[in-house]
């Protein structure tokens, strides 16, 4: 398969994915467009393509992940690319090398593109201004976390057939959370209405300017809701004490059955992951028929696919030009 044959018919143009802030609404439809394809041409059972034989990935992960590692791993190698793993662990980072010369070491090994996971906001778009290779954002601190967004978003296009008109619901540690920031600007430039609910000490003041309405009680606004998206307490991020205890956070916020029962018909749950059983919500829910969890990882998968394809795309054309 070449690029030729991938149905690519919105536009990109975006040598490296770095957030869904500088994303056009037409941009980001084009990524799930894509993805749809994949999946469809998965039920085929097409389980491995060749569109990026030939191209080599490195994954650049400086802080801890399973499911974005590996979710991202193997969507380079479903599209036939090869991949390079590194861990920061066992990098010359502990014998001084700087980040960038790090990086710059491993493209000099022929990598095409770079997937990086870093703790501090802007480490991927740093890269972009050194490396020739497409650099694709896995997550930077509390900045953003692009393709989770794009997952969140095509898992309720895929369930509700449409984002215009939706009202989504963004629940919990807004505050140190990447994955809500992703979400409000894809959401919004698709035409959802965004509500982010909390305590008050984990939703940030100038969150408004992002366009979002703020709420402080979830039973209040949930028959309003057709989705809500249970984001993970993120304790290794916090530098203090939000909200007194575990068991009144999940009193006042936690996704149970009751709240199921007094939303809307057919509202949607999701939850980025990794989920904390009894904190964020029940087993009851998690495994319910409201949950569409599992349908993220999956979509994940897809999604990762169609971001790799597009850089992929951008950077052979680059190549060719400078030949």
């Amino acid at each position: 398969m070449r690029f030729s044959e991938v149905p690519i018919a919105g536009p990109w143009g975006e040598r490296h994915l770095l957030g869904l802030e500088r994303l056009t609404a037409d941009q980001i439809q084009t990524v799930l467009d894509l993805a749809d394809y994949y999946h469809r041409m998965t039920q085929k059972g097409a389980v491995r393509l060749d569109l990026l034989k030939g191209f080599v990935v490195a994954n650049l992960f400086f802080e801890n992940s399973t499911r974005t590692r590996t979710s991202f791993s193997l969507a380079a190698k479903r599209l036939g690319a090869d991949t390079v793993d590194f861990s920061a662990s066992s990098s010359s980072l502990s014998k001084g090398e700087t980040f960038v010369d790090t990086a710059l070491t491993i493209e000099a090994m022929g990598v095409d593109l770079v997937v990086c996971r870093h703790r501090t906001p802007g480490a991927p778009h740093l890269l972009s201004r050194h490396l020739r290779a497409g650099v694709l954002n896995a997550g930077d601190g509390t900045h953003e976390h692009p393709t989770q967004g794009l997952l969140d978003i095509l898992t309720i296009r895929q369930k509700l057939g449409r984002i215009h008109g939706l009202t989504v619901a963004l629940v919990g540690d807004i505050r140190h959370s990447r994955v809500a920031r992703s979400n409000i600007h894809g959401l919004i430039k698709l035409g959802a209405r965004v509500i982010v609910c909390g305590p008050s000490t984990l939703i940030p003041a100038d969150i408004v300017e992002l366009g979002v309405e703020v709420a402080y009680d979830l039973d209040r606004i949930l028959p309003e809701v057709d989705c809500v998206n249970l984001l993970r307490v993120q304790f290794e991020r916090q530098r203090g004490a939000f909200f007194p205890s575990i068991s009144e956070y999940a009193a006042l916020f936690g996704m149970n059955g009751d709240r199921i029962r007094r939303g809307k018909d057919g509202m949607l749950v999701l939850a980025p992951g990794p989920i904390n059983r009894g904190v964020e919500l029940t087993p009851e829910v998690a495994d319910g028929p409201n949950s569409v969890i599992l349908n993220q990882v999956s979509n994940g998968l897809l999604v990762r696919m169609a971001c790799l394809t597009l850089l992929a795309r951008e950077r052979q054309k680059a190549v060719e030009v400078a030949q």
